[in-house]
């Protein structure tokens, strides 16, 4: 194999990745990049999930770029409206043609002796080895593995007659129309699943086994129509966008603040939306307090509409076993169903299981601690674009992205070829790097790195804090090590000077 080089190399070419590469062009132009993409079109989670219903579970003018305005009047948008978005903007910029698509990569090592990563991919359905180097690889592949979702293991599942699709892979050609269908799992998924499925199915039961906090927001936003229709294009999306910003960030403090007094606002507003006479202390009234676990979406009440309607239900019971025909309940009764949709989560798996290799030695990331949640401790030349649990996805990677160029345009003016984030305050402690009680986070923690008790090591989820640390922190900050030269480990010999 020969390998090709580059400056910079992006893994996964879906929002983070298209972000990436904007501003590596934009603040870097003299670096030299290129995408890998291991599937065979770009959009990463928007290409991915195909489920009917599949939308944003946050506002666009968030999620979207910050420069390049959106546009559709919805603010909660549909998959396909946000995958063109993404395809959009990756041609307006020229970025698709730097994507190499169907190339997995599989492993990664980086060599102090030459300051480089030699990174191996397996390209197309042959899986053909191919091999990269770079000087600074960048990790835009998400948090979790494409190849599979999370399945519990229920007694009986063998005895059902009709299928059990999970969403992440859901078929094209499932016939549900007219007919009686289980979705297991009451988290983002399920809660946008339910009320499309609703409009064809017979009837749709949602089956939780504990409440989730759901909230309804219009699905368009009228001051954001207003200031569109008032401001140039640029200007109105930069309003908006901080004003959803500001206010989310309110709310969330205000919740883990008060946590009691909000618990008890979001289950009235439910109770608007369902009548009096709907059971919401049962069905949804979570047993944690507000933002342990995300908040679930539903744009314009649909779910709630669904109910009413009579068109979908929930159950809130645990699985006692299948059934050739449903599902029998530990509560004793039965749900008929011809199709069972298991919403059940995802796998989290940084990085989609590449191997990682420092001079020899494998990583082991639950070994590592996080800094500023975007690089990793004794990880060098090395970042990943890593989204907020509370706030949309982009508004971290953006901020990821553009302290990387900071990084890269620093070192290129100080001569390094080496960054590398150093553990060496004695009184750091490690703590968990993520506080979620949601059991997707809680399956994966042992394989995660850990964050620190104070920054540069801590994750404070925070936009404003983060913009003013990423933007104007210092880049030499006493805890990342800079090398102007290549050096070889112990035992080996060093090119100083190159």
């Amino acid at each position: 194999m020969t390998a090709d080089h580059v400056d910079v190399l992006i893994v996964g070419a879906g929002l983070s990745g298209i972000a990436a590469a904007y501003y590596l062009q934009t603040r870097c132009p003299g670096q030299r990049y290129a995408i890998l993409e291991g599937r065979a079109a770009s959009g990463g989670t928007w290409d991915l999930f195909r489920y009917p219903g599949v939308r944003s579970d946050s506002d666009m003018y968030t999620l979207g770029y910050s420069f390049r305005p959106w546009h559709n009047p919805k603010a909660i948008a549909d998959g396909p409206s946000i995958l063109a978005y993404i395809r959009e903007t990756a041609a307006a910029y020229g970025i698709d043609r730097q994507i190499r698509f169907n190339h997995r990569v599989v492993r990664a090592e980086w060599s102090s002796a030459d300051a480089r990563w030699t990174v191996e991919a397996e390209r197309g359905p042959a899986a053909e080895p191919v091999r990269l180097t770079c000087a600074f690889l960048y990790m835009c592949s998400g948090y979790y593995t494409y190849d599979r979702g999370y399945t519990p293991e229920w007694p009986g599942v063998e005895q059902f007659a009709g299928p059990i699709i999970h969403p992440q892979h859901w078929p094209p050609d499932l016939e549900y129309a007219g007919k009686q269908v289980v979705v297991i799992g009451s988290g983002a998924t399920a809660v946008t699943l339910v009320p499309a499925l609703a409009q064809n199915a017979a009837h749709v039961t949602m089956l939780q086994r504990s409440p989730t906090y759901i909230v309804a927001q219009p699905a368009e936003d009228r001051l954001a129509a207003w200031l569109r229709r008032r401001l140039p294009s640029r200007l109105a999306h930069g309003v908006i966008r901080w004003i959803y910003v500001l206010t989310s960030m309110v709310y969330y403090h205000l919740m883990r603040w008060q946590p009691a007094l909000t618990k008890r606002s979001l289950i009235k507003l439910v109770r608007a939306q369902l009548g009096p006479a709907y059971d919401v202390e049962t069905h949804f009234t979570p047993r944690y307090n507000p933002w342990d676990e995300r908040l679930c979406l539903v744009p314009d009440g649909d779910l709630f509409a669904a109910i009413n309607a009579g068109t979908a239900s929930v159950v809130t019971d645990h699985i006692a076993s299948f059934t050739p025909a449903g599902i029998r309940l530990r509560s004793g009764a039965e749900l008929a169903a011809d199709v069972v949709v298991t919403a059940t989560g995802l796998v989290l798996k940084l990085f989609h299981g590449v191997q990682l290799v420092v001079d020899g030695r494998p990583v082991e990331l639950s070994q590592t601690m996080s800094y500023k949640g975007m690089m990793f401790s004794d990880i060098p030349n090395f970042a990943a674009a890593i989204g907020y649990t509370n706030a949309s996805w982009t508004l971290k990677c953006e901020l990821v992205a553009r302290y990387v160029c900071r990084l890269l345009n620093h070192m290129d003016q100080q001569g390094y070829v080496q960054c590398s984030p150093r553990k060496t305050d004695p009184t750091l402690t490690e703590e968990p790097v993520l506080s979620f009680t949601s059991g997707y986070v809680q399956r994966a923690l042992p394989s995660l790195p850990r964050q620190g008790s104070r920054r540069p090591w801590k994750l404070y989820q925070n936009y404003l804090l983060d913009m003013i640390a990423f933007r104007f922190g210092k880049v030499d900050d006493g805890t990342m090590e800079f090398r102007r030269h290549r050096y070889a480990p112990r035992g080996a010999t060093a090119e100083e000077g190159q």
